[in-house]
Parts: C-alpha cells; structure tokens; sequence
C-alpha cells in the first residue's frame, strides 16, 4: 500500500516562491512510490479560524472544509512546507492547520522550511515543530531547510546549482525518515485504536 501524504503550503502571496519546493516535494515523494497531494492553503481559501470543524454540527460544515477533513483522516502522513515571515511561519498555513486538531491525532508530520536568505527559514521551522507536536503529530527530527530558494529550485521546482544538488542529497533521508515513522505509526493504529 502507498503511504498517502499531504503536502501543505500556506503562502497568499502573489509572487509565491514557496510552491516550488511544495512541487518538488510532491514529485519526490510519488518517485519514491507514495502518492503525495498538494493541499495549497490559498486554494482551499478557509475563512480566518471563527470555529473548528469539529464545532461543526455533522454535515454542516462548509464544503471545503469537509472535503479537507477527510482527505487528513484518510491520509498516512503529512509534510508542512512554511515560509518565514518576521521570524515565524505563514498566518495562511497557520490559520489552515488550526481549522482542526482530532483529525492530526497519531500521524508523522515532517517540516520543510524555506526562505529567500541563507537562514532557510530554520526559525519558522522550529517554531513550527512546537505548534505540530501540540496538534497530535510526531514530528519527524529530518528537515529540510531550503535558502535562498530561488538560487535552490526554479520556477518549475527542478533544483538548480550547487544548492538544488544539496536539497537532492538532503531528499532521501529526510523521505526515507518520514516513510519510517508513517509505517510505524499505521502499524500502531491498526494494533490499538487511539484513545480518542
């Protein structure tokens, strides 16, 4: 059975350089024989966070949120890809992921950081790691760290010079770490429901 990953992104901006490590992720992962989705948080376009969907009454819902929590319960693990703005990750992604808890419970997350200067948005990344954990996910320890992206991937996600050569080396244990993780913890769920 393929791993079923959800890759997310959260930037609203027009010029969106971020979606092209999102791209590459999801090329990567299908590669490797999973079969990766790209959930763009401006696509989806959710409201600013008013109620949860578990707040929800069953069925009422909007569309796009429903459809959304399903495609996270149905999935084996889930890859983050954040932007840095001002030292924190994208309110887009942020305000995404906060739209539910319950349906994260018990799943690998793993967390890809990029920014347009050499730091790589590592802060946003970390600060990410503790929001993840508090949602139910076990954040994988592999990262990818991704600056400046635009000397890294071009516009169509191929990586490019010395520092796309980089990523492509970083790819495979970070790939290969969150296939671990997602194969232990369907083994888990499969052997003992959650507790809730």
């Amino acid at each position: 059975m393929a791993d079923r990953i959800l890759v997310f992104y959260g930037s609203y901006r027009s010029d969106r350089m971020g979606i092209r490590l999102a791209d590459y992720l999801v090329a990567g992962l299908d590669a490797r024989g999973a079969e990766a989705e790209l959930i763009d948080a401006k696509a989806v376009g959710l409201p600013m966070l008013d109620r949860m969907y578990k707040e929800y009454p069953p069925g009422t819902a909007p569309a796009a949120m429903e459809a959304l929590a399903q495609k996270i319960r149905g999935a084996d693990a889930f890859v983050f890809v954040t932007g840095e703005y001002n030292w924190g990750p994208q309110p887009g992604l942020k305000n995404l992921t906060d739209h539910f808890l319950e349906e994260w419970f018990w799943r690998p997350a793993a967390i890809a950081s990029y920014s347009a200067g050499r730091f790589s948005g590592v802060r946003s990344g970390t600060v990410w790691h503790s929001v993840l954990s508090e949602m139910g996910m076990v954040v994988v320890s592999s990262t990818l760290a991704i600056g400046p992206i635009s000397q890294t991937l071009d516009a169509s996600g191929k990586p490019t010079g010395s520092a796309g050569e980089s990523l492509d080396r970083s790819f495979g244990r970070f790939a290969d770490d969150l296939a671990w993780w997602t194969e232990a913890a369907r083994a888990q769920r499969a052997r003992k429901a959650p507790p809730y």
